[in-house]
């Protein structure tokens, strides 16, 4: 049975009330068309930090809200979180990419799922400029020859995995991968 956006929010319990919250004003008066949330914890070598990224799919866009655990600015022992939304028009998406990873491929048989899914989407709010001294090749010049680099766009990335997340993540993730596919392939 398919859970509703709240549903999967809840049952995440990475603070519901302050997710629910934003998404509900980032979504606005648009239908939810699919939603995948994803909820991880990962350790360091002094902390336990929890991470949380939702997207949903609405008749126009690709909403991406991450949210972060965060050492309290203010009093010692208290803690926050920080929730940023990126829009993406669904007709800006370039591509997208799903890499299907499947442990013992000569156990695999039609119907199994993988072991892990990889979910890239290109067209992201996010890009990157690394920028370096340009250069004649001439050891001895002291002329200024501007800069060269790259720009490159973050693409949105979702990994989820058999082992670590579950049979539902990985179908979830498909659906939601189907959905995704299907919107920006109908604006073509």
């Amino acid at each position: 049975m398919a859970q509703t956006l709240d549903q999967a929010v809840r049952i995440a319990g990475y603070y519901p009330a302050l997710a629910t919250s934003v998404l509900r004003s980032a979504i606005g008066a648009e239908t939810v068309r699919a939603h995948f949330v994803h909820a991880e914890t990962t350790f360091d070598d002094r902390e336990v930090r929890r991470h949380m990224t939702v997207l949903v799919i609405t008749d126009t866009r690709l909403l991406r809200v991450h949210m972060d655990d965060g050492a309290g600015h203010t009093v010692e022992g208290r803690h926050e979180a920080s929730a940023t939304v990126e829009t993406t028009a669904l007709s800006a998406i370039r591509n997208t990419a799903m890499t299907h990873v499947v442990h013992e491929p000569e156990r695999f048989k039609e119907g199994d799922l993988p072991s892990e899914l990889v979910l890239a989407v290109g067209g992201s709010v996010h890009s990157r400029v690394d920028l370096e001294p340009a250069s004649c090749g001439d050891e001895s010049c002291e002329a200024d020859h501007g800069y060269t680099g790259n720009l490159t766009s973050d693409d949105i990335l979702v990994r989820v995995s058999m082992i670590a997340d579950g049979e539902d993540s990985i179908r979830a993730l498909q659906d939601f991968a189907g959905v995704l596919q299907g919107a920006i392939g109908a604006r073509g």
